[in-house]
């Protein structure tokens, strides 16, 4: 999608709501139909997981440095591992946002398809729009759910992370610090299997967008 497509999705997005038919209605008059805005929330839905993925990397960089401690100022790592907390926390809900963006879009446009069927009266078109519409159902259930399942992962990251900080902000010391070294294992296994998943819906992401752009 060029640069003008992209301002003008993202200047409406602002003055509208995501769920308002207003919306749809706006872009479609300037051009832009409900196709290109799927393809633009996935694309942004991808971007944010991938930014997701990267801040939980640094969140665990920051858990584990902490179970390291070894002298030094303890409130100013406390805060640091607080920080990639809160800022972990932010993403999982902005992921969240982006796949209700998708679903919205996607309720919109399959709707629209559906009752266009109707209006051909040449059979064969029909019957190819059908297939085709068949097909991207298919393919979006696949995208969908994976990137449910990538969300899905979050929160059990996010809770141990949430225990850990609401801990250490009531017991910074030296027998606090040992109790985050019996958890660093099981963290380090779930950030891997959110990583994974995450890998997973954007790859998924990738290839819905370039079935959605071939002509």
């Amino acid at each position: 999608m060029n640069l003008t497509r992209q301002l003008v999705l993202t200047v409406l997005l602002v003055g509208l709501t995501a769920c308002s038919s207003l919306y749809y209605k706006g872009l479609e008059q300037v051009g832009i139909p409900k196709r290109e805005v799927m393809v633009y929330r996935v694309e942004k839905a991808r971007d944010t997981q991938q930014e997701t993925k990267q801040q939980f990397k640094t969140a665990l960089e920051r858990f584990t440095a902490l179970t390291q401690f070894n002298g030094g100022d303890l409130q100013a790592s406390y805060d640091k591992l607080n920080g990639e907390y809160q800022a972990s926390e932010k993403m999982a809900t902005e992921v969240h946002k982006r796949i209700g963006d998708i679903e919205d879009v996607s309720e919109a446009l399959f709707s629209e398809w559906e009752a266009e069927l109707l209006q051909y009266s040449n059979v064969a078109m029909r019957r190819n729009s059908q297939q085709k519409l068949a097909a991207t159902r298919i393919q979006y259930k696949q995208l969908i759910t994976a990137m449910k399942q990538a969300e899905a992962k979050i929160q059990p990251v996010l809770t141990v992370f949430r225990d850990q900080v609401l801990y250490l902000k009531h017991n910074l010391n030296a027998q606090a610090i040992a109790s985050l070294k019996g958890q660093l294992g099981s963290v380090q296994s779930d950030v891997s299997t959110l990583i994974a998943a995450m890998e997973k819906s954007i790859d998924e992401a990738d290839t819905f967008i370039q079935n959605m752009e071939k002509p």
